[in-house]
């Protein structure tokens, strides 16, 4: 399944890709705040680290049902990309499960200026 997102820069494209990946799981909705997350990725360049990003999304929701909420990009640099927001539970009875996501590819990742801002590309496979 192909996300395309688009936004004013690198750093704007946190939130919606955030929002790309769950809906392509489907429609979740997060419960209690469990934690303050403050996670921080370190590579040799933007796409990579949007994947990684991805990634880290995917495994707390299959290791521990949470989603992030409120994600802001503090840095996104190339090299280094550092988010901040909330893990909050999986509210399981207000939510539906549409996809399995198994992987966040390489397949066709990229990010690429654009009149008026930059557009990311990502590959999940479901």
């Amino acid at each position: 399944m192909g996300l395309r997102i688009w936004a004013a820069g690198p750093a704007q494209l946190i939130p919606p890709a955030t929002d790309a990946f769950y809906d392509a799981i489907g429609n979740l909705r997060g419960g209690p705040v469990s934690e303050m997350a403050n996670l921080e990725f370190r590579a040799g360049d933007a796409e990579t680290l949007l994947r990684d990003y991805l990634t880290r999304l995917l495994v707390e929701f299959e290791r521990n049902r949470r989603i992030l909420t409120g994600p802001q990009a503090v840095l996104f640099d190339g090299q280094t990309l550092h988010v901040q927001g909330e893990w909050a539970l999986l509210d399981e009875a207000a939510s539906e499960c549409l996809r399995e996501v198994k992987a966040v590819t390489y397949q066709e990742l990229s990010i690429r200026e654009v009149q008026g801002g930059v557009e990311a590309r990502v590959i999940v496979d479901i």
